[in-house]
């Protein structure tokens, strides 16, 4: 199988899947919102903050590593996995008694401590079964992945609306968010031992720690753990700060809009993690091929994100009544404004995933620690005066600082993108993008379900009118849909 077949084949098969599971997802947040009100609400995001801070303590970036040098080298998948296992078991343990001990000594209300706990060990669980991802993603059979996800939304979602007709509470939503975890690493496990076992000789019974492996593994993974740290801080802070400042309400009006926002990403996910391993091949293999995978990465992320931002900002009015309710109507502006966070995501992304693949992480990890402390520092400023509508300031204005920093070192490092390059994609979306803006200013009556695709559509035929979208990124989108070779084995590496 070709590489722009394996990562046609792969892309689509997770964006597929992150669309249906973030379909999922957007339905039971909004019942939950719903059910729980904006206090209730408030505690489950809160809860869901304080141990996505702690999460990454499970992994320390051994995931990230694990996917770049098996997808380099796949006789090294049994080696990790077996390291993988006992590490993120040890860690597991003691970053559930970092949680626990850390939310008693802040004395938080029985209830939310209740919560936590339950959250935080759903987040181990799950930290487990994303060991097997790590494999999947490897191999590049990013199928089963996909699975997992959309077994993992659906059953939440079934989950919620039996809690709801059954008046669950905070606590209620909380075990089923555990009880699911659970269920997804029986998935992940099972699909390993069906799917791999032939080709990967390693089961639960040989779980080893080989010091000197792992010594040598922290060495390379510490700046993913720490990037995962930083981030982590500069996504959540914002969360636990509004609880400590302005109360429960606040978080429930500002999560609205942040779950609403951060479902984007899911494009993001996807394309990078079909992406991302054959990135690191094209490292040893082939610079200019990395290269150009690189910049084409950038261009269709840029084109995704801008109609999507200013859609949201004309638009979020009618979102956030529709999904959330009349209660919610404070979460407007905080959406108007984090939106555009994402669009820096979205823009960052691949120069992100570019400095990985070619072992420069320890700069996104400095990179990332500026963002980090720009957002604490924003957070403290802008929250006592400005509350919720504060901290979506403080994340818009970390993220758009941090693609600054990133454009700036691609240039330094010989991978920037040609301005010419960049010139023609930023005008060409720019009027596409108005010529979008102009029909949803028209047609504002129309309703969400019918104006959403007329203006999608109407974008994308004018950024082809134009010349935005070329014959080559034709071609590309072609070998999604073209004859699929045949399919060799997991750890095959047909070409």
């Amino acid at each position: 199988m070709t590489t722009v077949h394996r990562i046609a084949r792969n892309a689509a098969v997770l964006l597929i899947s992150q669309v249906f599971s973030y379909l999922l997802t957007f339905v039971y947040m909004a019942l939950i919102a719903r059910h729980l009100g904006a206090g209730g609400f408030g505690i489950l995001s809160f809860a869901l903050a304080f141990t996505a801070m702690f999460s990454i303590l499970v992994d320390l970036g051994l995931q990230q590593l694990a996917v770049r040098e098996v997808a380099r080298d796949n006789s090294l998948a049994a080696k990790y996995l077996a390291n993988m296992t006992t590490m993120r078991l040890i860690l597991g343990v003691g970053t559930f008694g970092l949680i626990a001990l850390t939310v008693n000594l802040l004395h938080y209300p029985p209830q939310t401590i209740t919560c936590i706990y339950l959250i935080g060990a759903s987040v181990i669980f799950m930290a487990l079964a994303q060991m097997f991802y790590a494999i999947f993603q490897a191999f590049e059979r990013m199928e089963y992945q996909s699975i997992g996800q959309a077994l993992n939304a659906g059953l939440v979602l079934i989950g919620v609306i039996l809690g709801v007709k059954a008046g669950f509470n905070v606590v209620g939503i909380s075990w089923l968010y555990f009880s699911i975890s659970v269920i997804t690493l029986v998935y992940s496990y099972v699909i390993f031992r069906l799917k791999f076992s032939s080709s990967i000789p390693w089961s639960y019974r040989k779980i080893e720690a080989d010091w000197i492996f792992l010594k040598e593994t922290f060495k390379e993974a510490w700046p993913f753990a720490l990037s995962g740290v930083f981030v982590s801080i500069y996504n959540w802070i914002s969360s636990l700060m509004l609880s400590s400042m302005k109360g429960d309400e606040a978080v429930g009006w500002y999560n609205a809009a942040f779950r609403l926002v951060m479902v984007l990403p899911f494009i993001i996910i996807a394309y990078f993690t079909s992406v991302f391993p054959t990135m690191s091949k094209l490292y040893i293999s082939s610079k200019d091929s990395l290269k150009y995978v690189y910049e084409k990465s950038f261009k269709y992320l840029v084109i995704i994100a801008f109609p999507i931002g200013a859609g949201t900002t004309l638009l979020a009015h009618s979102i956030v009544t529709l999904i959330f309710g009349d209660e919610y109507g404070n979460s407007v502006v905080v959406l108007q404004i984090l939106v555009w966070a994402a669009v820096f995501i979205f823009a960052g992304a691949s120069f992100i995933q570019l400095f990985n693949s070619i072992n420069r992480q320890r700069l996104v990890t400095v990179i990332v620690a500026g963002g980090a402390l720009l957002n604490v520092v924003l957070n403290l400023v802008l929250i006592p005066r400005y509350s919720y509508i504060g901290a979506g300031i403080a994340t818009a204005a970390t993220e758009f600082a941090i693609l600054a920093v990133l454009f700036v070192w691609s240039v330094k490092i010989g991978f920037g993108i040609p301005v010419k390059a960049l010139a023609s994609i930023i005008v060409k979306v720019s009027i596409a993008n108005a010529t979008m803006c102009f029909l949803i200013l028209s047609f504002n009556s129309f309703t969400l379900w019918g104006l959403i695709p007329l203006s999608a559509l109407l974008y994308f035929v004018m950024l082809f009118i134009i010349g935005g979208i070329d014959k080559d990124d034709m071609l590309l989108a072609s070998t999604i849909f073209s004859k699929r070779p045949s399919r060799g084995s997991p750890g095959g590496n047909t070409k």
